[in-house]
C-alpha cells in the first residue's frame, strides 16, 4: 500500500475569522501534533517581531509534525522564515504563487515568465536551507495550463518535494476534479522525486470527497483541517481512507483512536468565543501527566522548560532562574511548571520601577458590576485609570491600561496561598505579553487584588524597561 500523507492548516486558516491568543495557538499546535499528523502548516510571516517567536515557540511544542510556513519571493523572506522554523522536528518551507494570469499581475505585477524565473530562484534558496521545499499552485484548476504544467516541471527540476494543487474556486464536482487532476499529472509526467498534493475549498460542501477522488488518481498529501473552516476535514477524510483506502491500496498513519477526542478538544477551543480579556483561570502547563522537574534534571532540561512555557531569557536571567530552581528543588525534591514560572517573575529581569502605584479603590457586590479606580505615578506625572470589569481583578486590570493608554495580552493569571489561616498571604503572578515576548510578575500580599495589582505593574515595568533601553 501506498501512504498518503496528511498536512493539517488548522492554524494557516486563524486569523480574523479565528482570533487566537499566542498561548492558545502553541496549545492547539499541541493538540494536532497529538495525532500525528505528516505535516503542520503556519500562515507566513508578516510582523517581523511577533511571528517568529510564535514558529519558534510551535516549532519547540510540536514532537511529530513537519512545521510548513510560506515564504515570500525573495531570499531575505527565505532566510528569515528558515531562522525562525530550523528547529522544528522537520521543516519545510512552501512557495505560494497564483496561475493565473490575472493574479499573477495584479498581486506580483510580473509576466509568467518573470514569475517562473522568480519562483525557481525562491526555490533554490529554500533547497540551501531544507530538502523540504513545496511549490503551491492557486487556483490551479482555473488557471492557464500552458503555464501551469511548465512551472512544476521547472520547479520539481529546481529542488521542490512537493507539488500542491489548490481548488480555490470550491465549485467543481468530485468527478470533474479527478478529470482534470488526472490531465494535468500526464502533462507533467511522472516524477519519483516530488509528492503530489490537494487543498480543497469547500464552497459546496465537496472538499471531502474531491478530496479523497484525488487520490484514486495519484495525489499522496491531502491538505486538510481538524477544524476545517472553508477546507476538507481531517476527521472525514482519514475515516475514509480508513474504511475504504484497502480497495484503493492507500493507508495514512493518522492516529485514529484518538481522533474523535482530540478533535473535540480542537473544535471547542477554535469554537470559543474569545473575549478581549483572557480568561483569569489559570491554564495548567502540566496536564498531561503533571510534569514535574527534580533537583537532578539537567540545566539544559530547565531552560527548555522555560522555553516551552514561552520564555526568551538573557544568559545571565537563565542563570539567575536556574540557581533558585535548584535552591527550592533541592528542598522540595521537585517543582511544577507553574511553580517554575512563579521563580521566572521572582528572578528576571528585575528592573527599576518606572511606573508605581499610588492608589486604588474598588466598588463591587452581588448586585452591581464590578468598578476600580487606579492612581499610578509614572516619573513625575500622575496617571488615572476608571473601568468597569467582570469582577474586581478584571475591572482593576482594565482600569490599569486605561491609566497607561496601552493593552497587552494576558497570557496567563495565577493565585495561590503561601501561608494558612485566615490573614493567608497570597501570592499571584500575571503574564503578560508584549510583541511576542512574555513577561512575568510577581505579588505577595495578604490582599489578593493588592497582589494581583502589584504583579501586573511588575511585567509592566520590565515591558517599558525593555522599550526604553531599545
Amino acid at each position: 500500500m501506498e501512504r498518503v500523507f496528511i498536512s493539517d492548516k488548522t492554524l494557516k486558516q486563524s486569523g480574523k475569522q479565528m482570533p487566537l491568543s499566542f498561548r492558545e495557538k502553541i496549545e492547539l499546535s499541541r493538540l494536532i501534533d497529538r495525532l500525528e499528523v505528516d505535516a503542520l502548516e503556519l500562515p507566513a510571516i508578516e510582523n517581523k517581531k511577533v511571528d517568529p517567536l510564535l514558529i519558534k515557540s510551535i516549532s519547540a511544542a510540536v514532537k511529530h509534525a513537519v512545521v510548513a510556513v510560506p515564504v515570500q519571493l525573495n531570499a531575505d523572506s527565505v532566510q528569515l522564515t528558515w531562522n525562525a522554523l530550523k528547529e522544528a522536528p522537520g521543516a519545510r518551507l512552501q512557495v505560494s504563487v497564483p496561475v493565473s494570469s490575472v493574479q499573477m499581475e495584479y498581486l506580483f505585477h510580473l509576466k509568467p515568465a518573470a514569475l517562473s524565473a522568480r519562483v525557481v530562484e525562491t526555490i533554490a534558496e529554500c533547497r540551501k536551507y531544507t530538502d523540504q521545499v513545496e511549490l503551491i499552485a492557486e487556483d490551479a484548476f482555473r488557471g492557464d495550463r500552458d503555464f501551469l504544467v511548465p512551472l512544476v516541471q521547472q520547479a520539481i527540476a529546481a529542488g521542490a518535494s512537493h507539488i500542491t494543487f489548490q481548488e480555490a474556486a470550491g465549485v467543481s464536482l468530485p468527478e470533474e476534479l479527478r478529470k482534470e487532476l488526472t490531465e494535468i499529472l500526464d502533462d507533467v509526467g511522472a516524477s519519483e522525486k516530488v509528492i503530489f498534493g490537494i487543498d480543497c475549498s469547500n464552497e459546496l460542501s465537496l472538499a471531502d470527497a474531491c478530496a479523497v477522488e484525488s487520490v484514486r488518481c495519484g495525489i499522496r498529501e491531502v491538505k486538510a483541517a481538524a477544524f476545517a473552516l472553508n477546507c476538507a476535514s481531517l476527521a472525514h477524510v482519514v475515516r475514509v481512507l480508513a474504511l475504504k483506502g484497502e480497495k484503493m491500496d492507500v493507508n495514512c498513519q493518522i492516529r485514529r483512536e484518538e481522533i474523535r477526542r482530540v478533535t473535540g478538544q480542537i473544535e471547542a477551543l477554535c469554537r470559543a468565543n474569545l473575549p478581549a480579556q483572557r480568561s483569569f483561570a489559570a491554564d495548567v502547563q502540566d496536564q498531561e501527566g503533571e510534569l514535574r522537574l527534580s533537583f537532578h534534571d539537567s540545566k539544559e532540561s530547565v531552560l527548555r522548560s522555560m522555553e516551552q512555557l514561552g520564555y526568551l531569557l538573557s544568559t545571565e536571567d537563565q542563570e539567575k532562574v536556574y540557581q533558585a530552581f535548584l535552591n527550592v528543588a533541592e528542598k522540595k525534591g521537585s517543582i511544577s511548571l507553574k511553580e517554575l514560572d512563579a521563580l521566572v517573575a521572582t528572578e528576571a529581569m528585575q528592573v527599576p520601577p518606572t511606573y508605581q502605584v499610588i492608589s486604588y479603590v474598588f466598588n463591587s457586590g452581588n448586585d452591581i458590576g464590578a468598578m476600580a479606580h487606579m492612581k499610578l505615578k509614572y516619573h513625575d506625572q500622575t496617571l488615572d485609570g476608571i473601568s468597569a470589569g467582570d469582577g474586581v481583578i478584571d475591572a482593576a486590570f482594565l482600569a490599569l491600561e486605561k491609566a497607561i493608554g496601552r493593552h497587552f495580552e494576558l497570557d496567563e493569571f495565577q493565585i495561590q496561598a503561601i501561608t494558612e489561616g485566615r490573614e493567608a498571604m497570597g501570592e499571584t503572578v500575571v503574564r503578560l505579553r508584549s510583541e511576542g515576548k512574555l513577561y512575568s510578575g510577581r505579588g505577595l500580599s495578604t490582599d489578593i487584588v493588592g497582589a494581583s495589582i502589584m504583579a501586573y505593574v511588575n511585567a509592566l515595568n520590565k515591558i517599558v524597561y525593555e522599550e526604553e533601553e531599545e
